[in-house]
Formats: structure tokens, C-alpha cells, sequence
């Protein structure tokens, strides 16, 4: 079943085009992540909060990759992470054209 991973946290930049080339390595890391069908990456620089919603093919893949993506953004200092595993109602979203439809 398609699973959704939310996980936002405290984050003192770079926004914008800054953040896009300094991240662009693990962005691109982050596609051979087991199960991973998507990310889209998330900032406020107002805030000073980052993070990402991310669909994988199923809720242990989710579940594998928040415990090893907490665990790396608090190696790093990072507390107040919010993160959140939610199963994806497939018919609801595609009323509202949510991309999960060629998910199996």
C-alpha cells in the first residue's frame, strides 16, 4: 500500500537556490532509498524549517528510511523533528489527482 512520510524540522538554511546546490548530492542519493517513489522537498526560510513528503511502496519501506533519516539529521545536532508515517487513500487522491495511481 502506498505510504506517505512527512518529516519537517528546524533548519538554519541555505533556502532557495543555495539549498538546491548544497543538497543536490543527497537529492539525488535519496532516489536509490528501497521503495522510494517520490520526494518533494519542502522549506521556510521564515520559519527556518526544511524537510520533505516522500511516497513509498509501502509503510516498512517508510518506516526504514524515517528511522535512518532521524537518526542522521540528530547525528548532526538536529532535535524537534516532526515526522509522521500515513497510508495514502488511493481513491480520495485521485479525485484530487494525487500521483499514486500506477502505484502497485
Amino acid at each position: 500500500m502506498p505510504t506517505i512520510l512527512q518529516v519537517h524540522f528546524p533548519f538554519e538554511g541555505p533556502f532557495g537556490k543555495a539549498m538546491t546546490d548544497a543538497m543536490a548530492p543527497l537529492a539525488q542519493s535519496i532516489n536509490d532509498e528501497p521503495g522510494l517513489l517520490w520526494k518533494i522537498w519542502t522549506e521556510d526560510p521564515e520559519k527556518k524549517r526544511a524537510g520533505g513528503v516522500y511516497l513509498f511502496t509501502s509503510q516498512e519501506n517508510a518506516e526504514a528510511y524515517c528511522k535512518m533519516h532521524t537518526a542522521r539529521l540528530q547525528d548532526l545536532g538536529v532535535t524537534d523533528i516532526d515526522a509522521q508515517i500515513l497510508a495514502a487513500n488511493e481513491p480520495l487522491s485521485a479525485i484530487n489527482n494525487g500521483p499514486l495511481g500506477s502505484v502497485r
